[in-house]
């Protein structure tokens, strides 16, 4: 089968379309032929040598996938033959097949594309376990979201709004702000505002009680600043690629938590647990019309090269690449 390989680490023109041996189908597995794969800041990072596949995923990227049912394992219970999925995987979208564990596909929700639905999973779950799992956010609860436009900001205003919450988000330009404002939220320029003063504003003085920042570097002291007594700040990336220091008497007087972590690695009894529960909760609400996908746009299979151009440059919501 055919798949986007990263021959070598680097900029986006070392991605190459390659013939790869089709995934083995395990037990509990479920194949998929895919018709779209959503492109993913991690995938970015694995192009450029600082973020590994774990042991037993394809060499290859793509954390989420879209398609239709095409084998079922012996042991494998829900999805059938024929039927139209999503799934949340550890690698390896960026091809022709999926295999991936049954516990992990999820059937496309009412009123979804197969298309469109290949930029859920990723988002979905990040944003589930992060924010209401571990962050905890209530309705009622005030939610920051760093980078309001990108895939997982567009999901994570639309949940917390649906959910009861209000939501403040930065974005880095006015039709940018229009974007997360149009969503729900009240939009901060973070290139002519200072996100610290807003949140202390908009909340008369109390702070976010959950902080969802994929930036890094000294956005976390900045966030500390901002956050409410008893707040939780997530962390899910370090796009800035620089260390963070912040004051350790500070986060003690807000009584706050800092969270730092990641999804494709953990076991998958936990991811199997997550993508339950994304079932559960968020499903509902996008087959409502309450949340729905951002898609930015769809680049072809063999135009993965221009795909994470894209991504590096400017997008709102999910770049998809279409198999």
């Amino acid at each position: 089968m055919r798949a986007v390989t990263i021959p070598r680490f680097g900029a986006a023109d070392v991605l190459d379309v390659a013939d790869v041996p089709a995934p083995r189908l395990g037990e509990g597995d479920i194949r998929i032929r895919v018709v779209a794969a959503g492109v993913n800041g991690a995938d970015i990072a694995q192009r450029k040598g600082h973020y590994p596949p774990p042991d037993g995923a394809p060499a290859w990227p793509g954390l989420e996938a879209s398609g239709f049912v095409t084998e079922v394992g012996p042991e494998a219970s829900g999805p059938v033959v024929g039927d139209a999925v999503c799934a949340l995987l550890s690698g390896g979208g960026y091809a022709d097949e999926v295999v991936v564990d049954a516990g992990l596909v999820l059937p496309i929700p009412d009123g979804v594309t197969v298309l469109e639905a290949a930029a859920l999973p990723e988002v979905a779950a990040t944003v589930w376990s992060n924010v209401f799992q571990l962050g905890g956010l209530k309705p009622g609860e005030t939610l920051l979201v760093h980078g309001g436009t990108s895939g997982i900001g567009t999901m994570a205003i639309q949940l917390a709004i649906a959910l009861g919450s209000t939501v403040i988000a930065t974005a880095g330009s006015p039709d940018k702000v229009a974007v997360v404002e149009s969503l729900g939220a009240t939009g901060v320029n973070y290139r002519t505002q200072d996100f610290v003063d807003e949140v202390r504003s908009a909340t008369d003085g109390r702070g976010a009680d959950v902080i969802l920042d994929m930036v890094g570097g000294d956005y976390l002291a900045r966030n500390i600043r901002c956050l409410a007594t008893d707040g939780r700040i997530m962390c899910i990336a370090n796009q800035s690629g620089e260390q963070s220091t912040f004051s350790m008497g500070a986060l003690m007087k807000k009584r706050g938590r800092v969270w730092a972590t990641t999804l494709r690695s953990r076991p998958l009894a936990e991811r199997r647990k997550i993508v339950a529960a994304v079932r559960e909760h968020v499903w509902p609400l996008v087959a409502a019309g309450r949340v729905t996908p951002v898609v930015d746009s769809v680049f072809e299979f063999t135009d993965a090269v221009a795909a994470h151009r894209q991504m590096e440059a400017d997008h709102i919501g999910k770049i998809l690449l279409r198999a």
